[in-house]
């Protein structure tokens, strides 16, 4: 089916307006940036814009406002809810020019940065002064800093840090008819009626285009002490995180994966397992502090009472890059091995024993033999589930049948209070499903806001609800 063409006066607008590298058309970049990591959706963007600033953004936005051209945002493309998907003759508006990053305020502790810097360079920007951004996750080379906040991107340490949104003191933001707003700058403290900031962290770029951020920063962790254990199944990851919580340090991330999730990344990295016998589960717990004497104590308890059957802690950062790293390759060695369904899930920490206990019955009933690869924080309640599809079974049987499926771990997702996307968003593919976690009247407040904020429907058009 061919896209919409785009309008000959807006491009003719486009080209007298901006300079000549402000929009692309060619093919190769128009499938690059008019998809993300999902590879569900064939990409069908109308141009690419590559804005510098956030006044480029505001008078291309406007001129989409009077020609109702669609936009989708476009950060480091590595959501996986098809949150930046282009497929209807879009223009992708790519952020990724705009990558400044101010010098640091010391004495406020925040940055200013431009909302296409990445993650990781964030990160080291802010590291000679010994400070962080403690928002970090595996995509990190790769996502932007707008990007993290348009979908309140969670990642390993939300345990210790939180969300997204807690390490965001200031946005400044587009509008879809290109008005630039300025909201909160860099205070702490500004009790001036409803917070217009967070209108816009979590909204996957359908209420306005982030440009730019003021970012709160926290002290760089004293040394981290990192631990792999080997545990039977899921149950013992929990008693595990349960004795954990207890014990005499300080929790900064509480990861696990399966035996099938680290056989696939054998498959892909080539990486060693430190263990010599195969287990269920593995569990990755990092942790900050603590009189090493009480610790070891802790940890010699951990096998006298059955909590693990193996165990080991990195010597020094090399090792502990190498158990982390274990963790961390794990969603690009199942997409690079197999196609698969994947689902992110999130639940109250307190019901996580008795959901994944009835999960595994799920399993049984609606994917018989097949290969389910868990993983997840524990530490905060987010799982991700991730069904591989059988040799076989055709790839369009498998999708057909893996979505119908949802439904019965969605439906044990309500039960038991969680919310169908923990980190991902709702993009494309959640959107069919977002009633198990919204009700009816959130739904239409949403919708509400939308047209208010959009009243022509062109920001990311399809995103977490249709018009």
């Amino acid at each position: 089916m061919s896209t919409p063409a785009l309008p000959a006066d807006f491009l003719r607008a486009i080209a007298e307006s901006f300079p000549g590298d402000f929009l692309t058309r060619e093919p190769a970049e128009l499938q690059e940036y008019g998809r993300d990591w999902t590879r569900v959706y064939t990409p069908a963007p109308g141009a690419v814009a590559f804005p510098r600033t956030t006044d480029e953004v505001a008078r291309f936005m406007a001129l989409c406002h009077q020609h109702r051209v669609a936009v989708v945002p476009s950060g480091g493309r590595t959501g996986l809810a098809g949150g930046a998907v282009a497929m209807k003759g879009e223009v992708v508006l790519s952020l990724k020019r705009m990558t400044r990053m101010d010098p640091l305020d010391l004495l406020g502790n925040t940055v200013r940065v431009q909302a296409g810097a990445v993650t990781e360079a964030v990160h080291q920007h802010c590291a000679p002064h010994g400070l962080t951004w403690p928002v970090d996750f595996a995509s990190k080379g790769s996502s932007t800093v707008g990007g993290n906040i348009a979908t309140n991107a969670g990642g390993v340490k939300v345990i210790r840090y939180g969300l997204t949104r807690q390490w965001v003191l200031g946005l400044q933001v587009v509008t879809a008819q290109g008005q630039v707003l300025e909201l909160n700058g860099a205070l702490e403290k500004n009790n001036t009626g409803v917070d217009l900031r967070q209108l816009f962290i979590g909204s996957e770029g359908t209420l306005g285009i982030i440009t730019e951020a003021t970012l709160k920063l926290t002290r760089l962790p004293g040394k981290q002490d990192v631990f792999l254990f080997a545990v039977p199944d899921v149950a013992a990851v929990l008693r595990l995180f349960r004795d954990a919580r207890q014990a005499p340090l300080a929790l900064s991330a509480y990861e696990f994966f399966t035996d099938k999730c680290l056989a696939r990344v054998q498959r892909h990295r080539k990486l060693r397992s430190p263990f010599e016998a195969p287990s269920g589960c593995y569990v990755l717990l990092e942790s900050e502090g603590g009189d090493p004497a009480a610790v070891e104590a802790w940890l010699g308890s951990l096998f006298e009472r059955g909590l693990v059957t193996d165990g080991t802690q990195a010597q020094g950062v090399g090792q502990a890059a190498e158990l982390w790293s274990l963790r961390e390759s794990i969603s690009e060695s199942l997409s690079a091995t197999g196609v698969l369904h994947k689902n992110d899930i999130s639940l109250p920490v307190a019901n996580l024993e008795a959901f994944c206990s009835e999960l595994d019955a799920v399993f049984a009933s609606r994917y018989p033999g097949w290969e389910i690869c868990l993983f997840g924080h524990i530490g905060d309640g987010n799982l991700h589930v991730n069904v591989m599809k059988p040799d076989a079974v055709e790839k369009a049987d498998f999708f057909a049948h893996a979505k119908k499926s949802d439904h019965a771990m969605f439906d044990l997702v309500r039960k038991h209070g969680g919310s169908i996307s923990a980190e991902h968003g709702i993009g494309l593919l959640k959107k069919d499903y977002l009633d198990y976690t919204r009700a009816p009247g959130e739904l239409e407040l949403l919708r509400t806001l939308k047209r208010a904020l959009d009243p022509e429907g062109i920001l990311n058009p399809g995103k977490i609800l249709d018009a």
